[in-house]
């Protein structure tokens, strides 16, 4: 069966595979926001920061659709892909308008596209999710994920990857922000994005079964931690757009440093572990 498996290529695969758009409605809770503040031990939003509202639009499958992974094992945007793996790449904001605590917060997703590529490593495919946001009805933005997958059939040897290295400069910039991660921190974070990918918590899991040296920081919690600089030192300047590249993963415990530069009305933006190279790059578009 493995054998069969490992023969069907992802552009195969993926013919035809053009789910439909789900609608979701929320209110947004303070309770989400002072939540994630406090983990970061930052202060307090008076309305909704760029992209907080993926604590607010949370799935939650049910127990039964959770995979050995502590993915889910089914999704609507989650392609049918043989041994799924999931990796985040990357993605954009526009934001519009602001989001109010206590507004109703509507989101209309969908994939927007879908492309194979072949790497050094085989077949990946690179799904683009685009979700359009409304708050009382009206738009307020409209942000894209960039997520990649690859199969890996049963019985495949995970890919061992590198321990980081260490001894490098930390990024620069006028704008900084650092943050402790260690196994707490990652499974509060976990815990509040509704996150049950064992590699952020499940350190045996991380590195027997997929190869990683050790637990894995969430990218989200990266790209996260990129908006709190313009959040803490131009508070009053709103964020109109955020596009983004996760180029390597971080491991905890580690000392996460996010540096800005400010060119005007933009900002480039690294995000790495202390003494290891870029995790994270972006540039940060402000009113």
């Amino acid at each position: 069966m493995s054998r069969d498996v490992a023969q069907v290529s992802l552009t195969a695969a993926l013919e035809g595979w053009r789910p439909g758009p789900v609608e979701t409605t929320r209110r947004v809770d303070p309770w989400f926001a002072d939540a994630f503040a406090d983990l970061l031990d930052a202060p307090r939003p008076a309305q909704l920061p760029p992209l907080w509202h993926w604590f607010v639009l949370l799935d939650h499958p049910a127990g039964s659709n959770t995979g050995a992974d502590g993915h889910p094992a089914d999704a609507p945007f989650l392609p049918p892909i043989p041994g799924r793996r999931r990796m985040f790449a990357g993605g954009r904001l526009r934001q519009d308008a602001p989001i109010p605590l206590g507004s109703e917060l509507s989101s209309r997703a969908g994939v927007s596209d879908v492309r194979v590529k072949t790497g050094r490593t085989g077949e990946m495919a690179f799904v683009t999710v685009r979700n359009e946001l409304f708050v009382d009805g009206l738009p307020v933005g409209v942000e894209e994920q960039d997520v990649v997958y690859r199969s890996e059939p049963p019985g495949t040897p995970p890919r061992r990857l590198p321990p980081p290295e260490t001894g490098g400069a930390d990024p620069e910039g006028e704008w900084r922000a650092e943050l402790d991660t260690d196994p707490v921190l990652l499974f509060r974070f976990s815990a509040l994005t509704y996150n049950g990918h064992r590699i952020h918590y499940d350190q045996p899991y991380a590195t027997r079964d997929e190869g990683y040296p050790g637990l894995v920081v969430h990218g989200p919690l990266l790209a996260l931690l990129a908006l709190e600089l313009p959040r803490r030192h131009a508070p009053d300047r709103a964020v109109r757009s955020f596009e983004y590249r996760l180029v390597r993963p971080a491991f905890a415990p580690a000392r996460i440093v996010g540096a800005g530069r400010v060119r005007g009305s933009e900002v480039d933006v690294v995000v790495a572990a202390r003494g290891a190279g870029p995790s994270l790059t972006a540039k940060v578009g402000l009113e």
